[in-house]
C-alpha cells in the first residue's frame, strides 16, 4: 500500500522532529563547535513546531494499518512530552556554556529522543511501541554520558546502557509472547484474541510490563535511577524526571487499556503490587539522601507509584487521575530542577539540598517558590499535588482498592517529612554563602511552575476536561 505525502498528515509533528535533527546534525558536523548556539535555538524552534502542529492537527487518525494512532489521549500526552523536553532544553543552554559541556549534539539527541517519544505514545502495535522505546532510549544513553569528562556521568551513562539493554530484552520477550499466544501484534486484535488468558499470554504480559516498569523506573526496576539521576549533568538529570516519563506512562497506559482490556483482572493485580513497592520505596529510601539529585530520583521513583495507582483502578476515571498527575507532576519537577540548576557559587555548582540554608533571607522569592514546589509534591492542600493524588485516589476507591488507597495516603505522610525539611532548611537554618544570580531561562521556568502549582485549586478545570476528553479515547 502506498502512502501519498498528504496522508502522512497526522504525523507532520514526528517529521518535523525528524528533519529538524538531521538538518541540525549536519549543520553541526559542517560548522563545528561554533554553530552550537544556532543549533540550540532551531532545536527549540522545532520542537515549538512540533507542538503546534500537534495542537492544530487531526482530532483522530491511522496511519500504517493501525502501527501509528492520533487521538486525544496521544495529543494530551505529545503536549506534556513536548513542553518537558523543550522547557528542560532551555534550562540547558546556559548551564552548559557555563559548564563548557556545550556540544551541537545535545540538542540533536534531545530532539531524537523527544521523536521517540512522539511515536511511542502514538504506537498502535507491539512493533510501533518497540521502535519509539529503543529510539527515546538510544538517544538517551548517549545524553546521560553527555560530560565525557566527568567518571560520574561516564559511570551514568554504561549503568542505564546496561540495564536499559536488559530491559528492553524482557520487553521484546514478553512481546514475542504476547504475539505466539494471540497472533497479532496490533493492541485492537490483542484485545480480540485475549479473551481467555493463557498461561502463556500472562507470562507475555508480565515480561513486558517488567520492561515498561523500567521506563517508568517503578519498583523493582527502579534500580538504575538514583546512581543515573547523580551521576548525569543536572541539565539530562532533569530531562529524565520530565518528558521521558511522561512518554513512557502513556504507552503503560495505552497498551493496558488498549490490548487487554479482557485480561484486566490479571494485569491489575502486577500494577497494583507496582504501584505500593514504588510509593513505600519512594516515600523511605529517599529520608536519608542528602544529594538534592538523588532525592529527586527517588520522589520520582514515590511520583510514578502514585500516577500508577490510577491506572491499577483500570477505569476511565483512573486513566484520567494519571493524565491529570503526569501534567502536574511535569510542571512540580521542571520548577524543581530549574533551582538546582541555580544552585552555583563562584567556585562552582553545589548539590547537597543542605546547601540551600537560610534561602529565604538572601534569596526570598526563589525560596517560596521551591517552598510551594515541595509542599506540593508532598501533596499538602489545596497545591496542585494535592489535587493530582486526590484524582487518583478516588479512581482507586471507586474501584474498590481501599487498601491500595490507604497505602498511598501513608506513603505521602511519610514522604512530605523530606520535603518539609527542605523547607525547614530554607526557613529556619543560618544563611549559608548566597547563590549566583539565577539565569532567566530557569527564572522563567521556576516562575511559571510555583504559579501554576500555587494557583491550580482556583480554575482546575481546564486540564481536568482535557484529561477527561484524553481519557475517554480509550474506552
Amino acid at each position: 500500500m502506498t502512502l501519498s505525502l498528504a496522508a502522512l498528515g497526522p504525523a507532520l509533528p514526528e517529521l518535523l522532529l525528524a528533519l529538524s535533527a538531521l538538518a541540525l546534525l549536519m549543520l553541526g558536523a559542517f560548522a563545528g563547535p561554533k554553530s552550537t548556539d544556532t543549533v540550540n535555538g532551531l532545536a527549540l524552534a522545532a520542537l515549538f513546531g512540533a507542538l503546534v502542529l500537534v495542537l492544530i492537527g487531526p482530532a483522530e487518525a491511522t496511519l500504517f494499518n493501525g502501527a501509528f494512532q492520533v487521538d486525544a489521549f496521544g495529543r494530551f500526552m505529545k503536549v506534556l512530552a513536548l513542553i518537558g523536553a523543550g522547557g528542560t532544553l532551555a534550562m540547558s543552554v546556559d548551564w552548559l556554556k557555563i559548564e563548557k559541556q556545550d556540544r551541537f549534539e545535545y540538542p540533536v539527541l534531545v530532539l531524537l529522543s523527544t521523536l521517540g517519544m512522539m511515536v511511542l505514545i502514538s504506537a498502535g502495535d507491539l512493533i510501533a511501541l518497540y521502535m519509539g522505546l529503543e529510539m527515546m532510549s538510544l538517544a538517551l544513553y548517549v545524553i546521560a554520558a553527555n560530560n565525557r569528562d566527568s567518571v560520574r556521568s561516564t559511570e551514568a551513562g554504561l549503568k542505564y546502557f546496561v540495564l536499559g539493554a536488559l530491559s528492553s530484552g524482557m520487553l521484546l520477550y514478553g512481546a514475542s509472547l504476547i504475539y505466539g499466544f494471540t497472533g497479532s501484534v496490533n493492541f485492537a486484535q490483542i484485545a480480540q484474541a485475549a479473551r481467555e488468558p493463557s498461561l502463556g499470554l500472562i507470562f507475555g504480559i508480565v515480561f513486558t510490563f517488567a520492561g515498561l516498569c523500567f521506563k517508568v523506573s517503578a519498583v523493582p526496576f527502579h534500580m538504575w535511577t538514583p546512581d543515573v539521576y547523580e551521576g548525569a549533568p543536572a541539565p539530562v538529570t532533569a530531562f529524565f524526571a520530565s518528558a521521558p516519563k511522561v512518554a513512557a506512562m502513556a504507552v503503560f497506559v495505552r497498551f493496558a487499556m488498549e490490548a487487554l482490556p479482557n485480561v484486566a483482572h490479571q494485569w491489575q493485580q502486577i500494577i497494583v503490587f507496582v504501584s505500593i513497592a514504588s510509593m513505600a520505596l519512594g516515600s523511605f529510601a529517599a529520608i536519608g539522601q542528602r544529594n538534592f539529585k538523588r532525592l529527586m530520583a527517588y520522589s520520582s521513583i514515590g511520583h510514578m507509584g502514585f500516577a500508577l495507582v490510577g491506572l491499577a483502578a483500570g477505569t476511565q476515571q483512573g486513566v484520567q487521575g494519571v493524565l491529570v498527575y503526569m501534567a502536574v507532576y511535569l510542571v512540580m519537577t521542571l520548577g524543581t530542577f530549574a533551582c538546582i540548576l541555580s544552585m552555583r557559587r563562584k567556585d562552582g555548582m553545589v548539590e547537597s539540598y543542605d546547601e540551600l540554608a537560610g534561602l529565604a533571607r538572601t534569596s526570598p522569592v526563589k525560596a517560596f517558590m521551591l517552598a510551594v514546589l515541595m509542599f506540593s509534591l508532598a501533596g499538602i492542600p489545596p497545591l496542585a499535588g494535592f489535587l493530582a493524588k486526590y484524582y487518583v485516589f478516588l479512581a482507586a476507591i471507586e474501584a474498590g482498592l481501599y487498601t491500595l488507597a490507604v497505602i498511598g495516603v501513608l506513603t505521602s505522610v511519610v514522604g512530605a517529612f523530606y520535603y518539609l525539611r527542605i523547607v525547614k532548611i530554607m526557613y529556619f537554618d543560618e544563611p549559608a554563602a548566597a547563590f549566583e544570580p539565577m539565569r532567566s531561562e530557569p527564572r522563567v521556568v521556576l516562575a511559571i511552575s510555583g504559579t501554576f502549582t500555587l494557583l491550580f485549586f482556583v480554575y482546575p478545570a481546564p486540564l481536568i476536561a482535557a484529561a477527561a476528553a484524553a481519557a475517554r479515547a480509550l474506552f
